[in-house]
């Protein structure tokens, strides 16, 4: 595109999930209750796994970094959307767009290599207990977050500076909140170094994220199957399976996103997928490990008779 055509930007414009002014008013009821539960949720399981002298251990420390994560991407994300519903052109400025950016990008990547982590953390306790506390030491635990924390704040600076020095020539965002999709379309310059960047990292961190939690599993399923006792073979795997199902839903959905034929894709579709991991899964994260945690929802009783 010819340089005369570029912008000089101070805000950008989010044109959001919909464009039926019917559907405004119920969605941001809807995104308001979801957002809501999400805080209250995943700040009550963070202050849960740090009161409760029961839940200091590696899994619930693996657990309360979830939940942060859960209500960073959310908060990054979440108020600017419900903004949208009630204002009739939703602006943001260029720097806040820029730091939106950066921040979901920590993030989402953070979030993967938390949940290999706790993959990693569920085979050691399964498959070496007598070892566990020597294995998952504080030390290791904190290494396992703060790798995938420094890991994510790198990728996330490359990846929204080299977006944001290049010059634009619009800002109508085709989206709710600043993803590097939208922002790549609306480039003047050649973006196929940064697609490259992009689909090379996120190919990395999926497959690579993924193929430890696979692993993981099937060493933990190959030790279930040598079990003798029914009963032991299910509780071993009642352990799993709050674990099993956050993988399911944020993979399932990353993939979806990320691997559907290129005729298929559409912002309409990532609009719709981006939903699922920025609001509902980060609700749905703390929910799961709660009602299919004894230890959780035993924690959640003493602090209800304390109160």
């Amino acid at each position: 595109m010819d340089r005369q055509n570029q912008t000089v930007l101070n805000d950008f414009i989010l044109t959001g999930i919909t464009d039926h002014p019917e559907l405004q008013a119920p969605l941001l009821g809807l995104f308001l209750i979801i957002y809501l539960i999400s805080v209250v949720s995943n700040l009550g399981m963070i202050i849960l796994t740090k009161m409760d002298s029961r839940l200091q251990t590696p899994m619930y420390f693996f657990l309360r970094h979830l939940a942060v994560i859960d209500l960073g991407y959310s908060t990054d994300v979440g108020p600017k959307m419900l903004v949208n519903f009630i204002v009739k052109q939703n602006t943001i400025t260029y720097i806040c767009c820029a730091t939106q950016l950066a921040f979901f990008i920590m993030f989402i990547i953070s979030e993967l290599f938390i949940l290999s982590a706790m993959a990693y953390d569920r085979y050691v306790a399964i498959c070496n207990p007598l070892l566990y506390t020597v294995v998952m030491s504080q030390k290791v635990c904190w290494v396992l977050v703060a790798i995938p924390y420094l890991y994510s704040a790198f990728l996330s600076l490359l990846t929204t500076i080299k977006i944001f020095i290049s010059p634009f020539c619009g800002y109508n965002i085709s989206h709710f909140y600043c993803d590097s999709l939208p922002l790549l379309s609306l480039l003047c310059s050649s973006t196929s170094y940064i697609e490259w960047i992009i689909l090379i990292f996120s190919a990395f961190n999926l497959v690579s994220s993924l193929l430890i939690i696979l692993f993981s599993y099937m060493l933990i399923l190959m030790a279930i199957l040598r079990m003798n006792s029914a009963e032991g073979r299910q509780k071993t795997f009642s352990t799993c399976g709050s674990h099993l199902t956050v993988v399911v839903l944020l993979y399932g959905t990353l993939l979806f996103m990320y691997v559907q034929p290129k005729s298929s894709h559409s912002f309409d579709t990532d609009k719709m997928a981006s939903v699922f991991y920025t609001m509902v899964i980060p609700m749905l994260n703390p929910m799961i490990y709660s009602f299919r945690n004894k230890e959780v929802k035993a924690a959640l009783h003493r602090i209800w008779k304390y109160l």
